[in-house]
């Protein structure tokens, strides 16, 4: 009887333990060679008795992968991209691959390392989710790593042909479905919060011109507001500078957010200054998270489809990773509009 190695078993000593080379071994283990059954069997046991684990990195190195994948978010904490994470992980995992998460905060030299590929060779790809890069100068960059863009910050303004797949809900679209809504349940007066004048084609400027094109086709006005930031402090700062647009002449009568944050934080103050949501104001957000459903009063709001996204994105960059040299592509995500009690109310429905 042999006694387990105090230190981690290896292949040389499930060799030794089993009376074969350990060339042997690693065809048992990893299939590369026809074996005896017998001998199979003889190293099978070895591998039991010494409890012998197969050194996986090292195997998946050899074949030049690390199934490892990097997904580069603004903001963890933000309740969409903590979706998108998990969603993420769950169809990696579901192809053999790990997901590491790495948060960019929005600033342009971070965002810089990542376009590069984080300057290691660690990753078999990354999935990007950029905020201050623009198309050029992600071309710039000449990332060496498969990467996937996840939204429209990195697409060419002028609609020409994109660096790098990309993956995105139709924002336009979505945002005048989402107006068209509001002017069906009688709103004339709806304004627009998360208006950002330093972006040219981001998320939070596709949004609003969805609204204004769904209002410029029944003559209704337009009205914007930019927020510091995306967030539930956000909302509630803007509102709440603004709370005469509710309440005096010709008052707002509903909101489109850019996210369910800005939503949440935009209704608090609404309520504590004593207008009523939905009744007096209807409010409308973004993103479908879990938030929304136990607001109070629920959330309306725009949810992409997290899941295909989140695997159309991973398929892609594993696509490249397998070398697919083909045309860089954007890839359109479906959507819904989820009605609840924040905009579902002001006619007695």
């Amino acid at each position: 009887m042999h006694d387990r190695p105090a230190r981690r078993p290896n292949v040389k000593d499930v060799a030794a333990l089993a009376g074969v080379s350990w060339k042997t071994v690693s065809n048992v283990v990893n299939g590369t060679a026809p074996v005896r059954d017998s001998t199979r069997e003889r190293v099978q046991q070895a591998i039991d008795q010494l409890g012998y684990r197969p050194n996986a990195a090292g195997r998946n190195l050899r074949q030049g992968r690390s199934r490892l994948l990097a997904l580069a978010i603004p903001e963890i904490r933000l309740a969409y991209f903590a979706d998108l994470a998990h969603a993420v992980i769950l169809a990696a995992k579901a192809r053999g691959y790990t997901v590491l998460i790495d948060e960019t905060f929005a600033e342009p030299g971070h965002e810089q390392v990542v376009a590069e590929g984080f300057r290691v060779d660690l990753l078999d790809g990354v999935i990007f989710s950029p905020q201050a890069l623009a198309d050029s100068d992600l071309v710039a960059a000449g990332g060496r790593l498969p990467m996937v863009m996840l939204g429209e910050a990195t697409l060419p303004v002028d609609g020409g042909a994109a660096a790098a797949d990309h993956v995105v809900i139709d924002n336009v679209a979505s945002a005048r479905e989402a107006t068209e809504h509001l002017i069906a349940s009688g709103r004339r007066r709806i304004g627009f919060l998360g208006v950002r004048a330093t972006e040219t084609n981001g998320t939070g400027v596709l949004r609003h011109a969805g609204y204004v094109a769904a209002l410029d086709a029944h003559g209704l006005p337009t009205e914007a507001f930019p927020a510091p930031t995306y967030s539930r402090p956000g909302g509630a700062e803007v509102v709440g500078g603004l709370l005469d647009r509710f309440t005096g002449p010709d008052p707002l009568d509903a909101l489109v957010c850019a996210n369910d944050l800005l939503a949440i934080g935009a209704m608090h103050v609404l309520r504590a200054a004593g207008l009523r949501v939905p009744d007096d104001v209807a409010v409308l957000g973004w993103d479908g998270t879990e938030d929304g459903i136990y607001s109070n009063p629920t959330l309306t709001t725009v949810a992409p489809d997290l899941s295909a996204l989140a695997e159309l994105a991973v398929d892609l960059v594993l696509a490249r990773v397998d070398g697919s040299t083909a045309t860089p592509q954007v890839h359109t995500v479906g959507h819904r509009l989820i009605v609840r009690e924040s905009t579902n109310g002001h006619l007695g429905n």
